[in-house]
């Protein structure tokens, strides 16, 4: 039936498809085919660098400390980090604006500060120094230096630096660029090479040690006046906060004349849920379980049944249960029968008071005098379906029915935190 009044009603009306416009990063000193292009692409459209006032990246210029620890934050997802420690650099004032920035790398340890109890924020970070950070917050192991000597520069390589180096290679993060045998530890690091050694530290986020790793804050985008759409990114478990609304599809045909409250009533997400930057949230085919809170039967003057639903369940498909407090994202939370179906009942009643207004005025018109039938069609047709519309409007309004695979929206009144699913 609701496939009917679809089709009907899409034939009576006109439909508008809106073609969205897709926005690509444009960036003006960065050419087509510039050696390190996707990775600079890679973290200016993930916040982790940013571009000058002009659209500029500036790759061949160097990169400050400070500059780096502000990146690093970012893609560590520690840039939001609550300050718990106190000042202990000389150069850095209260006022200073990357104050905060400073004091957050200084109590996760990242990029520590000098022996004279300076940070030197505007100081150059140098290649060798960088890897060395990278080093630092990578998972533990040693790796074998004798590696470094099939690059015609590995004499330069600081003695602090060896095992540095030798660690970093094995775990593919590092740059060599433009000579591939030279790894020009001395030099100072570029926005360029920062951006390559960033976006692949990024990809490798897993041998990052859990210490210095955030909550990464991703995004759902389900349905676009959803109250929130963030998602913590945890180790252990990804957390949909409160507000976010999921698509979800009944598992078995419902009408509300047959349910009564206490019923459980399950659906399913027929397609797994990943958040914009891709990871996958709610693997497919997992099951929502959920009960009928209340009924209120159809009632006079076109008033629809409602169907109000809480949802308390998620179980995966390898058996994980998650707590869930959701209803559907509708007025008062209420499952009913859609304006377009509605639409579609007094249209019907309209075009049936017409066809019987029709035959009416024919009878009426043709028995006393047949030339009259135009007549009686004329005053027929339109009395009959103002009395169909009049009807259709205080009649009782329609019963919720939904079949098996209707699609209804959810949303979350708390958070909900979904283990991750063993790969």
């Amino acid at each position: 039936m609701k496939n009917f009044f679809a089709t009907f009603m899409a034939i009576c009306l006109t439909a508008f498809i809106a073609i969205p416009a897709f926005a690509s990063t444009k960036i003006n000193d960065v050419s087509e085919g510039y050696w390190a292009q996707k990775e600079i692409l890679d973290v200016v459209s993930n916040d982790i660098m940013t571009l000058d006032e002009d659209n500029n990246f500036n790759p061949e210029k160097d990169v400050p400390r400070i500059c780096f620890v502000k990146s690093l934050l970012k893609l560590l997802s520690n840039d939001n980090l609550n300050v718990s420690i106190s000042n202990s650099f000389s150069d850095v004032a209260a006022d200073d604006e990357n104050y905060d920035d400073i004091l957050r790398s200084q109590q996760l340890g990242l990029v520590y500060g000098y022996p004279d109890g300076t940070f030197k924020a505007s100081k150059l970070m140098t290649r060798s120094e960088t890897q060395s950070v990278i080093s630092h917050i990578t998972q533990d192991k040693v790796s074998d230096t004798s590696a470094l000597t099939s690059y015609s520069d590995y004499k330069k390589i600081p003695a602090w630096a060896k095992q540095v180096y030798a660690k970093t290679l094995e775990y593919g993060i590092y740059v060599n660029y433009p000579n591939e045998n030279e790894l020009r530890p001395n030099d100072n690091l570029t926005r360029a090479e920062a951006a390559v050694l960033l976006s692949r530290l990024k990809a490798k986020l897993a041998l990052v040690k859990k210490e210095y790793k955030g909550e990464a804050v991703e995004h759902l985008k389900v349905k676009r006046n959803a109250p929130n759409n963030e998602v913590y990114v945890l180790d252990r478990a990804n957390v949909i906060k409160e507000g976010n609304v999921l698509e979800v599809s009944f598992t078995d045909k419902f009408k509300s004349e047959a349910a009564s409250a206490g019923q459980a009533v399950y659906f399913v997400n027929e397609e797994p849920i990943y958040t914009e930057e891709g990871t996958l949230i709610v693997p497919a085919n997992s099951k929502f379980n959920g009960s009928v809170v209340a009924i209120e039967n159809e009632k006079w003057f076109n008033k629809n049944a409602r169907v109000y639903v809480q949802l308390s369940e998620i179980v995966t498909p390898d058996g994980t249960r998650t707590s869930l407090n959701a209803k559907p994202f509708y007025k008062n939370y209420a499952l009913k029968e859609g304006p377009w179906m509605t639409a579609g009942k007094l249209l019907l009643y309209t075009a049936g008071g017409a066809a019987i207004g029709t035959g009416a005025g024919v009878g009426f018109s043709f028995i006393p005098n047949p030339a009259k039938v135009g007549t009686g069609v004329a005053i027929g047709t339109p009395v009959g379906a103002g009395v169909g519309l009049v009807t259709g409007l205080v009649t009782k309004g329609l019963k919720y029915h939904a079949k098996a695979g209707e699609e209804i929206y959810i949303i979350l009144l708390e958070d909900a935190s979904v283990a991750k699913q063993a790969l």
